[in-house]
């Protein structure tokens, strides 16, 4: 009758639990109270590291009228009306206790609910207490039960009534000790070690991955808090929560849990099977930065679903089905996923510029508390990376590889406490995958590029990209390179590095797929500099990447191949080595079978290109295409703005050619014609 909640796809103290509706029957009705009922029960073998005993307290209340209840169903025949009714009340009473000790339970959620402690204890209450209200109006005297359990119901409204279900004393113990540490935080002082390790004790958390979870939680619920500008000091909160968890993974635990240790380094194998057009709203087609679910199932991006209910909409767009409310819920479980889509494919030639949050909350610490917690951390981490043994070293670049993911301030920090020059050094060593994985991360702020090749960041870096350990240490070399070519200056002095080029091109022949992806990115981002031109066509990329556009099945792969092309067919050099090595009638057959926006807008670009470049000749050929003239109209209609204008551009070429042939058949040729004999 009810779907059974999930934990990842719901905020913590939002309960929507729903009325039963009004037809069902009596049978259904009590069958699933009982279900339910269960399912509370259930939650004993969980652990509850806050409120313990009014958990207790509720499963053996729960318990008794389990008894009741299953002595109603076995003697029912037909329910009153009356019985119906208070069924219905005790129904949505137990929807929101489950979704209370859900919470309770919820993974990573202990220290938010330590500090919400007095809140969950008077919700406790609220819900107990409305169990002896909706029992008050129960019709006994209807129902076949015996005497023994009729006086069982009366003790237990008398005993929910009486409960005082308070905060457990330990719980407000420990509170006001996490509220002292995060005070000498707030103030700049290193708190005492000991009363942090009993924090954590009394909330079970024992290794650094259950530390990690708690962290994981947190940047969720800020995440959501974000799109709310009254929660001002709950998203302070959240984030000085969010920054002792991490400062504690950092200075409490020596090691990292192995599995976890895995899941650092291969997370993205979490997306192996997804396909990224689900993680596209149905009305933007993009990937959405706040994924909400209607009551249909069908989730949108926040932003978009809105305007569309704005504009006097009631439907669901994916199905027409009128909706009976426009309710929407946040989709955690679709937002992480994407955030991990956006980590393990950061480097992209065209992304949205809509975040999945108010950058403002990643450029601030989020709180006092935040921002001298993390400062302290900073010379802790640089401190091990300095003195410590290998294997702290490579712990300590592991927390600068979480903390770096996506925050901009902790980067800011991190590399204002010296952290680039240590994991620099790292880059020779056992510990090269993380400190590399870092420095790709610390890499995308501005601050970090010059004292990259102040210190001699490039060869090391580029000695990575061709003998690193392993492939996610090239490929996250080659992601470096692009951060690092940001800057003009350092274009140039990656394109005339002896390897750089090389070392990305061989990613792209033998790389893994996000390799690939790496170094073609890479490439690209090296050709805003006019001067790495000659360079990229001489280190052979031209037939590398028409192989690629051959043999490759990833859209990706064949937008990026199809950009770099693009660009290097803007120069005459560049048009006549793709044209020599016979790639016009690949790229119309790209242009007529592609399925991908991008891939057909860079054919586009490339064919103008070619025929601007390639002379008369080449307008020739392709106008012995019989199928060229229905995709150029279509990108007329259908394709970006961008695309627009190249195809409109590439049409003018071809009429002007044919009106130049028809009104003289004798045309001197352009010299850049005496260059390209071949198709």
């Amino acid at each position: 009758m009810i779907r059974k909640s999930n934990g990842s796809s719901r905020r913590i103290f939002t309960f929507p639990a729903v009325h039963p509706c009004e037809s069902i029957s009596p049978s259904t009705l009590l069958n699933s109270l009982i279900d339910l009922g269960r399912s509370i029960s259930g939650y004993k073998s969980k652990s509850f590291a806050t409120n313990k005993v009014n958990a207790r307290e509720t499963f053996r209340h729960v318990s008794n009228l389990l008894v009741f209840l299953e002595e109603v169903q076995d003697g029912a025949s037909i329910l009153p009306d009356a019985v119906v009714l208070s069924l219905s009340e005790l129904h949505l009473t137990f929807q929101r206790l489950r979704y209370l000790l859900e919470d309770c339970t919820t993974d990573g959620a202990r220290v938010w609910m330590l500090v919400r402690s007095d809140q969950v204890a008077s919700l406790f209450r609220i819900l107990i207490r409305a169990i002896a209200t909706d029992l008050d109006v129960f019709p006994l005297g209807l129902v076949h039960v015996s005497s023994e359990t009729k006086d069982m119901v009366d003790l237990i409204i008398r005993q929910v009534r009486k409960a005082k279900f308070e905060s457990d004393p330990d719980d407000i113990r420990v509170s006001m000790d996490l509220m002292w540490v995060l005070n000498r935080l707030e103030n700049g002082i290193v708190p005492d070690l000991n009363t942090i390790k009993q924090v954590l004790d009394h909330l079970r958390i024992r290794k650094w991955s259950d530390c990690n979870n708690e962290v994981k939680f947190l940047d969720s619920e800020i995440g959501i808090e974000c799109f709310e500008a009254e929660k001002k000091k709950e998203l302070e909160l959240l984030s000085s929560l969010m920054a002792f968890m991490s400062y504690c993974r950092g200075f409490v635990f020596d090691s990292v849990d192995s599995e976890e240790r895995n899941q650092i380094n291969t997370s993205s194998e979490i997306l192996k099977g997804i396909n990224v057009d689900d993680l596209r709203c149905p009305i933007s087609l993009e990937l959405m930065s706040d994924p909400v679910t209607l009551s249909t199932g069908h989730t949108y991006d926040r932003g978009s679903i809105m305007k569309w209910f704005r504009s006097g909409n009631a439907t669901c767009p994916k199905t027409g089905e009128r909706l009976t409310t426009t309710k929407f819920v946040p989709n955690l479980a679709i937002r992480g996923i994407i955030q991990q889509y956006r980590v393990e494919n950061g480097c992209v030639l065209a992304e949205s510029s809509r975040k999945s949050r108010d950058i403002s909350k990643t450029v601030l610490a989020g709180s006092v508390v935040a921002e001298n917690a993390l400062k302290i951390l900073a010379g802790f981490l640089v401190n091990k990376l300095v003195y410590g043994s290998l294997q702290e070293m490579n712990k300590a670049a592991i927390e600068i590889r979480i903390l770096t993911r996506t925050s901009i301030f902790n980067r800011s920090c991190l590399v204002d406490a010296g952290t680039v020059p240590n994991l620099l050094n790292l880059l020779l060593s056992e510990a090269q995958e993380n400190a590399i994985a870092a420095l790709l991360n610390i890499s995308k702020h501005s601050k970090s590029k010059d004292i990259i090749v102040e210190n001699g960041g490039l060869d090391l870096i580029v000695h990575v990209l061709r003998k690193g350990i392993k492939i996610e240490s090239r490929q996250n070399a080659a992601a470096t390179l692009f951060y690092i070519a940001s800057i003009q200056e350092f274009r140039i002095l990656i394109g005339e590095h002896p390897g750089a080029l090389r070392g990305l091109l061989e990613l792209v022949r033998n790389g893994n797929d996000r390799a690939k992806k790496n170094a073609l990115i890479a490439i690209f981002g090296l050709l805003s500099h006019s001067g790495n031109h000659w360079r990229v066509l001489a280190a052979g990329a031209v037939p590398l990447l028409l192989n690629l556009l051959k043999d490759s099945d990833r859209e990706d792969h064949i937008t990026d191949s199809l950009a770099i092309l693009s660009t290097l067919a803007e120069n005459l050099d560049g048009a006549v080595a793709i044209l020599r090595h016979g790639a016009l009638q690949q790229i119309l057959g790209l242009l007529e079978t592609s399925t991908s926006r991008e891939a057909k807008e860079h054919c586009v670009s490339l064919l103008l290109a070619l025929c601007i470049n390639g002379g008369l000749d080449t307008v020739g050929r392709l106008l012995k295409s019989p199928s060229l003239m229905g995709p150029l109209y279509s990108q007329l209609s259908d394709g970006t703005s961008r695309a627009r204008k190249k195809a409109g551009a590439l049409i003018r070429v071809l009429h002007e050619f044919c009106e130049r042939r028809s009104s003289t058949s004798a045309t001197s040729v352009p010299p850049q014609e005496r260059f390209v004999h071949v198709w």
